[in-house]
């Protein structure tokens, strides 16, 4: 069975990326896949200072056991200042070829003005130079603000069909390119 994990790279407690990110989950796990979802607002992870080894925060160990044992991830950044948030860059250094090698990998940006692919981008040539896989769906969601219901659900029919393309993409190519069922 694929497994995929989910990260989103926003502490905000009323985060977007949190929701979009809940919404792929949903959308992936009803095409058969299990779903983990690594909440960063949860653990404490140190700022990468380069090293290997971080013995005084187990949740690194946590990240990288958990990612390692996937198949594909999905992963969903706030754009700041034209670029993924830091604290999704600090989760992606804290593990290396062993943990990102070979997974397939979705994106989604979540910004609060217009929408662009600079997030996505960005995303797209790091995962590429860890080797691992970007399907080529991927979700801009300019102005979330407007995106999003109170419940948490997507208020524009469009956008819910992007989220249907994005999840059976996922699924799909993680099955052929990790050879799982």
């Amino acid at each position: 069975m694929v497994k995929i994990v989910g990260i989103a790279g926003s502490l905000r407690a009323d985060s977007y990326s949190q929701v979009a990110l809940q919404i792929a989950a949903q959308k992936v796990a009803a095409l058969g896949a299990t779903v983990e979802i690594l909440d960063l607002r949860q653990m404490q992870l140190p700022f990468c200072d380069g090293g290997d080894d971080y013995p005084n925060y187990p949740d690194v160990k946590r990240l990288q056991a958990t990612v390692a044992s996937a198949d594909g991830l999905i992963l969903v950044s706030p754009e700041y200042h034209g670029s993924i948030s830091g604290v999704l860059k600090n989760t992606l250094d804290l593990m290396s070829f062993d943990q990102l090698a070979g997974k397939v990998t979705g994106f989604i940006s979540i910004l609060g003005g217009q929408n662009n692919s600079n997030a996505l981008n960005d995303l797209r040539v790091i995962l590429r130079w860890v080797h691992a896989w970007s399907i080529p769906e991927q979700i801009g969601i300019g102005q979330a603000w407007q995106a999003f219901t109170p419940e948490g659900t997507i208020s524009d029919e469009k956008l819910d069909k992007r989220f249907d393309l994005f999840a059976q993409s996922l699924v799909e190519n993680t099955r052929k390119l990790r050879g799982v069922t």
